[in-house]
């Protein structure tokens, strides 16, 4: 395969890593906030719920149009997740090596 489509597989599989690290992140913070561990009124917590909360949404808001309601149970970062490692797992399998 080509450099530079290499290149561009392992460009976005770093992205989907980082990804990845940011939608657990965001889901610890929400919990830690949802049982008062820790607090929005501080700014770096709120800064940093509101950074996660941004760049994961985007991708979080159609899971959770197409599944079910479960009432207090969010399942949309699992699933997420799950697309992440899938997408990441065919750029190892045939971007990485080739077809």
């Amino acid at each position: 395969m080509q450099p530079l489509v290499v290149t561009l597989f392992e460009l976005v599989y770093i992205v989907l890593d980082l990804f990845k690290w940011v939608l657990l992140i965001s889901v610890i913070l929400s919990w830690l906030i949802a049982f008062s561990v820790i607090n929005t009124r501080n700014r770096f917590v709120y800064l940093v719920s509101d950074f996660t909360y941004r760049v994961t949404e985007p991708v979080l808001r159609p899971i959770r149009g197409i599944m079910p309601n479960l009432g207090g149970i969010d399942l949309s970062p699992i699933i997420a997740l799950l697309l992440v490692w899938f997408v990441q797992s065919l750029i190892v399998r045939y971007g990485m090596y080739g077809f």
